[in-house]
């Protein structure tokens, strides 16, 4: 009888890759785990309880098959378990690196439940697919048959390119169009690269690009090319431009120098080590080499912008939020990576007026703490009056989320309708607009949200479009 190769929670602890030490990547923009060994990842697969209602699956906005190449993985069955991942998730070595596993699958492991800790679900999924990659496995689209159709999608990021890579296996014709030089949106320019190197993201640009999807670059809608353009050169459009808007702050002092937006700052460090001229940082706007840096908000882009300071060699990086250490929205792991490479958090802060004539130098704190739920069930933050005191700051970073750009204006296209926020009107699961022929999908549609359900929709758009095609073929044929 075969030995079981499952269920070993009970003999086999959680373990992690191998995390370098805070000393050591501190100075660099390296990711800052090791990849799992084979031996080590089949064991940490082995831990799956092989449940019969998988809340990791369920909880996956992809509904990846986990425990089914958990299993593959721990048989060492390792192109089946990469095959099995690759059928649900255009990009599960990204989702593996940057998804918030302790929110998602992991943190609904049943196994965690009952106390043994969870199944590493995102370490064997970067490990399946790193090693098709290094394997040879992971091969150009080659679509069976080319199709007369074409679809436009505007934005390079992680909504556009799972569509086009849906569409183009379909053998549809896709053509991308982004305003910047590089595609990949925010996998590209606001991720650092100590949680998602830059080389994973151009080596999926490259496998597009080389199974014939066409990349229309530095090419910003409205300027460069009306949208209504791009509706008659396309049988349908896709918008998926993601949310860039940034929050601000309107309080007193806020005009002066040295107040910066986290977009901004990560794009300014993220092109710096693309090689890049970046007079920005050059300049030292938009560096924080030797500055005490403030950083304003409780996101995983606070979470980007502080870890990025202490890499660019800040003298020190404070974080100010204004809930607990309980409530923030950002990643808890992330938070304890800051604190290791030395972020000091400033729980229940908010900033009240910014100090300094020209150029700031320092924060007015307010403290707060928590009082009745507000209307989404969370403790609304209450001033402590009598409490405020000044953060020294050379660079202030505001990190407090994005929202939608005016697109109905930008582009022309009143009768683009909008939500009160702001975000495209789109059906739930096609993505499809009002317009005839337009759909929409990502943050764009949801608001500022996570990668994975930026690919979700992308290919449940690409599938909604393709059933469309097909359905206009059948009854062309008729």
């Amino acid at each position: 009888m075969a030995k079981q190769p499952m269920l070993k929670f009970v003999q086999i602890d959680r373990d992690m890759p191998t995390k370098r030490e805070a000393a050591d990547r501190r100075d660099d923009f390296h990711e800052i785990y090791a990849e799992f060994a084979d031996a080590k990842a089949k064991e940490q697969a082995s831990r799956c309880s092989q449940c019969g209602v998988p809340y990791c699956q369920t909880h996956c906005p992809l509904h990846n098959n986990i425990p089914d190449w958990l299993r593959l993985t721990a048989e060492g069955r390792l192109q089946e378990a990469y095959e099995v991942s690759q059928a649900t998730n255009t990009f599960p070595e990204i989702c593996g690196r940057i998804c918030p596993q302790d929110r998602l699958c992991e943190g609904n492991c049943v196994i965690e439940q009952s106390g043994h800790g969870t199944v590493t679900i995102g370490a064997v999924e970067k490990y399946i697919t790193d090693t098709a990659w290094e394997k040879g496995w992971v091969q150009p689209i080659a679509p069976t048959q080319e199709r007369p159709e074409s679809v436009g999608i505007i934005g390079a990021g992680p909504g556009g390119l799972a569509a086009a890579d849906v569409l183009r296996r379909a053998g549809v014709q896709v053509t991308i169009y982004d305003r910047y030089d590089r595609a990949g949106g925010l996998l590209t320019y606001g991720i650092p690269g100590f949680k998602l190197e830059k080389d994973v993201v151009m080596r999926r640009n490259d496998q597009l690009d080389q199974g014939g999807v066409s990349f229309e670059l530095n090419c910003n809608v409205g300027e460069d090319i009306s949208f209504a353009d791009i509706r008659a050169r396309h049988d349908a459009v896709i918008i998926a431009t993601g949310v860039y808007k940034s929050r601000d702050l309107a309080m007193p002092g806020s005009g002066a120098k040295g107040i910066e937006k986290a977009i901004d700052f990560l794009t300014a460090s993220n092109r710096e080590n693309f090689g890049d001229d970046v007079p920005e940082f050059t300049s030292g706007r938009l560096n924080a080499s030797g500055k005490k840096v403030v950083v304003i908000g409780g996101g995983d882009t606070a979470m980007d912008c502080v870890r990025t300071s202490i890499r660019q060699g800040a003298e020190s990086v404070t974080c100010l939020y204004r809930r607990d250490r309980a409530n923030m929205p950002g990643s808890q792991r992330e938070v304890a990576n800051a604190e290791e490479e030395g972020v000091v958090f400033e729980w229940l802060s908010a900033p009240k007026a910014f100090v300094g004539d020209d150029h700031v130098t320092g924060v007015m704190v307010q403290k707060m703490r928590l009082g009745a739920p507000d209307a989404t069930g969370r403790q609304a933050p209450e001033v402590i009056e009598g409490a405020d005191y000044v953060a020294e700051a050379d660079l202030v970073i505001k990190a407090l989320g994005f929202e939608p750009e005016d697109l109905p204006t930008l582009w022309d296209q009143p009768e683009l309708q909008v939500t009160r926020w702001g975000t495209i009107k789109a059906q739930f699961t096609s993505g499809e607009t009002e317009l005839e022929g337009v759909y929409a999908v990502g943050d764009i549609v949801r608001g500022a949200s996570l990668v994975v359900w930026a690919i979700k929709d992308g290919r449940d758009c690409a599938e909604a479009i393709l059933a469309r095609f097909g359905a206009r073929a059948a009854m062309a044929a008729e």
